[in-house]
């Protein structure tokens, strides 16, 4: 399967300070890759080179021809629309996913229209859409901006963080919300989280970042991995993978692994 997006020898720099240091990933059609890693190892500097909005130091990312094409799904960690005076309304958001691709942007068709209604059906906001976004919960903030991200039908999503500052049963539903995009929908999706039980249970790889890439692989290879016990300690591990519950990989309280 030829890749869909290929990151080679990336470093990033911001002036002496070098915030990521020859990165290498390959990235296919399908993937749901978890991102992680501690506080200033990287991730969200990662995500902005993916998007172009800041420039390698060293090395490349390169794209497909099929995604250069289509186009790429973005959900921001800060949401500066939560504000309650933000005068925007909910399709007017969505709306916004749909610019890129139109020559006259000031113009939507009905088909566009109709759309921006299928998507936020989906996502069960269909009757906030004359909302004003800023009187939403922040659950239902996330998921208009998600409508946002996918209305364009993107082959690649990127979401920083989504889930920070959801309830527990939020958290679950717009887990299972990516899930589904991913499997019924084909979309390759990167997610960076701190939330290293769910990374486990609902994404197919993990990248651990630590200004390098510390692993990449599967969870259940995280937790099964020698070096990776090496680098974080047993405990840690073990505080990392006992909580993936799908049977596959899992560290028992008594610290050993179940297959």
């Amino acid at each position: 399967m030829n890749s869909l997006m290929n990151i080679e020898d990336l470093s990033i720099q911001y002036g002496s300070h070098e915030v990521l240091s020859k990165i290498h990933v390959q990235i296919y059609p399908g993937d749901y890759i978890g991102i992680v890693g501690p506080n200033g190892s990287g991730k969200t500097t990662l995500m902005k080179a993916i998007l172009g909005l800041i420039s390698p130091s060293h090395g490349k990312i390169e794209f497909s021809s099929h995604l250069k094409k289509k186009r790429i799904g973005y959900l921001p960690q800060k949401n500066i629309m939560s504000d309650p005076l933000f005068p925007a309304k909910v399709k007017e958001i969505v709306s916004i996913g749909l610019l890129s691709q139109k020559k006259f942007p000031h113009f939507f068709s009905q088909k566009d229209y109709d759309r921006i209604d299928e998507v936020l059906a989906r996502l069960e906001i269909l009757d906030l859409k004359n909302n004003k976004i800023g009187n939403l919960s922040g659950g239902q903030q996330q998921r208009v901006l998600l409508a946002r991200a996918i209305v364009g039908n993107p082959s690649l999503l990127v979401l920083d963080e989504p889930t920070s500052a959801m309830d527990p049963k939020i958290r679950e539903e717009f887990y299972q919300i990516l899930k589904e995009l991913n499997t019924k929908d084909k979309v390759t999706i990167l997610l960076v989280s701190h939330d290293m039980g769910s990374i486990g249970k609902y994404t197919q790889k993990m990248l651990y970042l630590d200004r390098k890439v510390i692993f990449y692989g599967t969870y259940d290879e995280f937790c099964k991995s020698s070096e990776m016990t090496q680098y974080f300690g047993q405990f840690t591990q073990h505080q990392f993978c006992w909580r993936h519950s799908d049977g596959k990989c899992c560290w028992t309280h008594s610290g050993s692994t179940q297959v």
